[in-house]
Formats: C-alpha cells, sequence, structure tokens
C-alpha cells in the first residue's frame, strides 16, 4: 500500500454501501477527511456506524448524487449506484440516473474543486463478452434495451462524460472497471450469486443455480479491491484510460455453489432454474494493465475469503 502522507478531505459517493464503507475505513485508517454522501437506497447505516463513532473526521450526509453536492475536496471516489440486478432493476430510470447525473454532478463538483476523481465502473459494459478474458480495449458486447440496459449503459455513459471532462475542462479522472467482488458488509439480500448461495447454506435450503451452472465468475475480495482504488487514485502517471481491477481466476458457478457448501458444511442440495435474460456467460478480467501500471493484483485467495464472508453473514442472523 503506498505511502499516502498529505491528509487530503475526501468525499465517497455511496460510501456507505458494501464497497464504500471499505473504503471510508480504509481512508480514515490512513489519516484522511473523508465525507461519507449516500442515500441509503441499498445500503445501510450498520456499515458505517462504527466509524461516526471512531473516528472524529468522518462526515455523513444524506444525500441523493442526481442533485448537485456543494463541498470543498481534495478527491472524489464516485460509487453511488445501486450495483445488484435485484436493486437496479428495481427503479430502472433512476438507476440511469445515478449513472448519468451523478457522473456529472461529481465530474463538475470535481471541475470546480480541482479535486482529482475516481469513477467507479463495471465489467458490466463489456456485456456479454465474445472474448475472454475481456481487456480494457474491447468495447463489448451490450444489449442496449434489455433489463440490465439502465445500468450497462449507465455506466458505458458514465465513463464516456468522464473522458469528454478530461478532453474537455481538463478533469483529472481515474475509471476502475470492477468485476466481481464480495466480502463483509455485503448486503445479504442482494441477489448477487455470492450472497445468494451463503444464505441458501446456511439455512438449509436448495441452493438456487440459474442456467445450467457451466457459466463463470471471477471473484476478487473486497480488501484486493480497495487496494486497487487507492493504487490508482494515488498513481503518478496520469492514466487517463480504464482499468480493470478484479481477480483473474475463473470458476463456474457450479463449482462456487459446490464450494460454499463445503465451507458452510451446509446439507443444501443444488437446484437450477432458467437463466434469466442478458445473463453473461464469462467474466473473466484481464488485469495486465493494473499489474504493470499499478504493481496491482489479488491476493486473496477465495476459499478465505469466502470463509471471512460466511462468518459476516453468520453474524447478523438474528440481527
Amino acid at each position: 500500500m503506498p505511502n499516502i502522507g498529505v491528509r487530503k478531505r475526501v468525499l465517497v459517493t455511496g460510501g456507505a454501501g458494501f464497497l464504500g464503507s471499505h473504503l471510508c475505513d480504509r481512508l480514515l485508517r490512513l489519516g484522511h477527511e473523508v465525507i461519507c454522501a449516500d442515500n441509503f437506497y441499498s445500503s445501510t447505516r450498520r456499515n458505517i456506524e462504527h466509524l461516526t463513532s471512531e473516528f472524529p473526521n468522518f462526515e455523513l450526509l444524506r444525500h441523493d448524487i442526481t442533485f448537485p453536492l456543494y463541498v470543498e475536496v481534495d478527491e472524489i471516489f464516485n460509487l453511488a449506484c445501486p450495483a445488484s440486478p435485484v436493486h437496479y432493476q428495481y427503479d430502472p430510470v433512476q438507476t440511469t440516473k445515478t449513472s448519468v447525473l451523478g457522473a456529472i454532478n461529481m465530474l463538475g463538483l470535481a471541475k470546480r474543486t480541482g479535486a482529482k476523481i475516481l469513477q467507479a465502473s463495471t465489467s458490466e459494459i463489456y456485456g456479454d463478452p465474445s472474448v475472454s478474458p475481456q481487456k480494457e480495449s474491447y468495447w463489448g458486447n451490450v444489449n442496449p434495451i434489455g433489463i440490465r440496459a439502465c445500468y450497462d449503459e449507465g455506466k458505458r455513459c458514465a465513463e464516456t462524460l468522464f473522458f469528454d471532462y478530461r478532453r474537455q475542462h481538463n478533469v483529472d479522472i481515474r475509471v476502475a472497471r470492477i468485476f466481481n467482488t464480495y466480502g463483509p458488509n455485503m448486503h445479504p439480500n442482494d441477489g448477487r450469486v455470492v450472497s445468494n448461495f451463503i444464505n441458501q447454506a446456511l439455512n438449509g435450503k436448495p441452493i438456487t443455480i440459474y442456467g445450467d451452472g457451466s457459466q463463470t465468475r471471477s471473484f476478487c475480495f473486497v480488501t484486493d479491491l480497495i487496494d486497487g482504488f487507492l493504487k490508482l487514485m494515488n498513481s503518478e502517471s496520469n492514466i487517463y484510460k480504464p482499468i480493470n481491477l478484479g481477480n483473474p481466476f475463473e470458476i463456474s458457478v457450479k463449482e462456487l455453489a459446490t464450494l460454499v457448501i463445503e465451507l458452510t458444511e451446509s446439507t443444501s442440495e443444488i437446484v437450477y432454474q432458467p437463466s434469466p435474460e442478458d445473463d453473461p456467460m464469462q467474466r473473466k478480467p484481464d488485469i495486465s494493465l493494473a499489474k504493470t501500471q499499478l504493481d496491482w493484483r489479488p491476493i486473496v485467495d477465495l476459499s478465505d475469503g469466502l470463509a471471512k464472508t460466511i462468518h459476516y453473514f453468520k453474524s447478523l442472523e438474528g440481527s
């Protein structure tokens, strides 16, 4: 982890969410002042309550970034947007607004204050990829009118805005394309494969696989991803290009289900349901750029990360 040195005033939008809460915690422990902005649509105060009591340099704002925000900051991490299909498909119009209007508002803030800004983009901009692993140069295979388009196209448009603000207004930008990430502070009912499988296994319910289970995913533990965020934001090489952040270790959904059953010592059986619309068959990042430009690679083994995540989910029982 780089030695940041100078104390900064940092805005984290979506700061009470899964990734945002871990990022706020890390930034505070590095000695920075942190403003956490969140509308609590898909997040929870439980993720950041300990920060409120532990750090006097932590400030919480209830705010929706589809509206402008007027603060003075040195850096902005724009993480605000529901990221699980359950949440972003519930209100798809608002999801698109959050990605697009939110990007405009945060880029406007960065332009006014001269702040460096990082966009939490996504591997979903690659859609259902026709190449594997996915490089940043791949333009994707996205259905622009499907049920996932509110998220996929919203994030693609946000990237467009970031690079246009760079070209037109010289804003200092960073864009991280995040692949599947998991760990403590995940919403237990977010509908994602890791949380679904763990919940079902812990409760002795059948583990539901959508499709035949041959589709593959690559899972990055949250602490590795936060390391990548900070290395990207603090890079001195002016990386004005998208950077994949994820774990290139590929596993089938069926293999993941079997591993979760083993780690939870569950008696759950696996059942199969039809695959949802536009569900991608492959997710595997090419992280060559992150390795060479940031000296970053994930280090947490999937079994170890899942064990920590299972422990967290057990701690939520009865809460």
